[in-house]
């Protein structure tokens, strides 16, 4: 089996080893803790969820992210990436263990989004600092498995954060609380992890560091300018447009997922616990989808182009959601689960690969930066369209239909630009 033979290799790199390790343990840690979050917000039994309040939840949980993105990406190049792995794991620690105490406190809801907001705030640093220092533990040779197999495993980590969190919830102890300190010691555990590293190995290099932080800051809008015309020049506008139709499969995942913790909530299932349940049920068919992608995409990339690949992915993700999604029943909704996590992290490990080979290491900490703030921004308009045009128990032909016409939108823009590549070389 090709991945595993590739996982291999790659494992004989030390340093790709630790960081994959801090990567594991991180991401576990996201699942665990945002599967705790969904439970409370929209599963708590007290709690009539309406698409409005998910809709809501995400706004204050992501797009004040897009304040701070920037600037993680500023400091990505400029702080050791190795101590922001550290500090940024340890601050996460502190800051779900405040959320389980407010939690049992049964404080305003306003309060515990901004606790939650911290975490996802210093999370940002934390995946940016990833991506950014995959270069520095492998050779350019291995780079794209590496980033078709690390991000990969890392959101099967993520996936099976989730399915812990859901065991504990439903079979260990009934609270979200427990849950969210389950998430707080896997964080510190990614913090120890990441001390195994050296602290200058993940760069950036010593002469692209400012150490002065009030320097940094004042010169973010002016970094932010030069990163985006780098990725504008001719060698690297592959990067900008994989961006773009990645932004808008993230737009259509956000709206499909709001709808299926809909469907999960009051169509599929008679009360809250079953319904969490099934939701489960549904990530973890997702998640395999995700072990396909990372299984099918190498070989995939490797023949088409990782350009040619997004086309497919969103492509079959267009042709397929309709069909799949349409019968609001519980069995096509589950292969569809498997289908999109196929398609979505198929495209985004060619998405990974392009903006890695095409970007210098100077500006990967700020183009990753941009990168999730775009995916933040996608992901809460799309859970604004879908509250807007969701029933109240998540049945909505138009969204379907309007989802795979935007798949099919994307499929069709980048298959005209790799077109046009190939024609002009």
């Amino acid at each position: 089996m090709s991945v595993v033979r590739d996982l291999r290799v790659l494992l004989r790199f030390r340093d790709f080893r630790r960081l994959l390790a801090v990567r594991l343990l991180s991401q576990g840690a996201d699942g665990v803790y945002q599967t705790a979050l969904a439970t409370y917000v929209v599963f708590s039994p007290e709690k009539q969820t309406s698409a409005t309040a998910i809709a809501s939840a995400m706004a204050v949980l992501l797009l004040p992210y897009s304040l701070v993105g920037p600037f993680s990406g500023v400091l990505l190049d400029r702080w050791r990436r190795r101590q922001v792995l550290l500090y940024g794991s340890l601050l996460r620690t502190l800051l779900a263990s405040a959320t389980a105490a407010l939690i049992v406190t049964e404080v305003p809801d306003w309060l515990f989004y901004v606790s939650a907001l911290c975490v996802t705030a210093v999370n940002r640093f934390v995946l940016s600092g990833l991506s950014a220092a995959l270069p520095r533990v492998v050779d350019e040779e291995r780079l794209v498995i590496a980033n078709s197999l690390s991000p990969t495993a890392g959101t099967l980590a993520a996936t099976a954060g989730a399915g812990l969190a859901f065991v504990v919830r439903l079979v260990v102890w009934d609270s979200d609380a427990a849950v969210v300190l389950l998430g707080a010691a896997l964080y510190l555990c990614a913090g120890l992890a990441a001390l195994r590293m050296a602290p200058e190995l993940l760069g950036p290099d010593r002469e692209l560091m400012q150490p002065r932080l009030v320097a940094a800051l004042a010169g973010t809008t002016h970094d932010l300018a030069a990163a985006v015309r780098h990725l504008s020049a001719p060698p690297r506008r592959e990067a900008a447009w994989a961006l773009f139709t990645m932004t808008l499969m993230r737009f259509c995942y956000g709206a499909l997922l709001v709808m299926l913790l809909m469907l999960c909530r009051y169509a599929f299932a008679s009360d809250a616990d079953d319904g969490l349940a099934l939701l489960g049920l549904a990530l973890a068919v997702s998640g395999a989808g995700f072990f396909a992608a990372a299984v099918v995409t190498p070989w995939a990339a490797a023949r088409l182009g990782p350009g040619r690949w997004i086309v497919v992915c969103a492509g079959a993700a267009a042709l397929l959601v309709t069909g799949l999604g349409l019968p609001f029943a519980t069995t096509p909704m589950l292969v569809a689960a498997f289908v999109l996590g196929l398609t979505s992290q198929g495209a985004k490990i060619a998405t990974d690969t392009i903006v890695q080979s095409s970007v210098e290491d100077g500006f990967r900490g700020r183009t990753f930066s941009v990168y999730d703030v775009l995916f933040n921004v996608a992901f809460v308009g799309a859970a604004g369209v879908a509250a807007l045009m969701l029933p109240p128990d998540g049945r909505s032909a138009p969204l379907v239909v309007t989802v795979a016409v935007i798949y099919a939108a994307v499929a069709v823009a980048m298959a005209r630009f790799e077109y046009r590549s190939v024609s002009h070389q």
